[in-house]
């Protein structure tokens, strides 16, 4: 392990929406939530998530646990609408720390030296 070979990725924390009086076809609760540190999501013991509400958000989250540019749309855009229409739910995704890695200890392939 090389002492220049680390990165950093945010940790994030992903949670539902529901706006007043608004429809909810998912099973989802106001407040219910998973976290995602490094490449492990963890929910809270007995609370599930739509497959379907899961599937609309995962891939924006490894682009949200990398740093962005303050003006670019990933920066500045946080809710993903329910994938079913007629849902008023959202899922609110932010940012809550920053966590470093080593490239060594995350894949077998080496970096190319310079």
């Amino acid at each position: 392990m090389s002492s220049d070979d680390f990165f950093e990725l945010f940790d994030l924390r992903v949670e539902v929406i529901v706006p007043e009086n608004g429809p909810v076809y998912c099973g989802a609760k106001p407040g219910d939530y998973f976290e995602l540190k490094g490449e492990m999501l963890h929910l809270p013991p007995e609370q599930g998530l739509s497959i379907y509400s899961l599937a609309s958000v995962l891939p924006l989250l490894a682009a949200k646990q990398r740093p962005t540019h303050p003006h670019d749309w990933m920066t500045t855009d946080a809710e993903i609408a329910c994938p079913d229409p007629n849902c008023s739910t959202r899922l609110r995704i932010t940012r809550t720390g920053l966590r470093r890695f080593s490239h060594a200890q995350t894949t077998a392939v080496p970096l190319k030296k310079a």
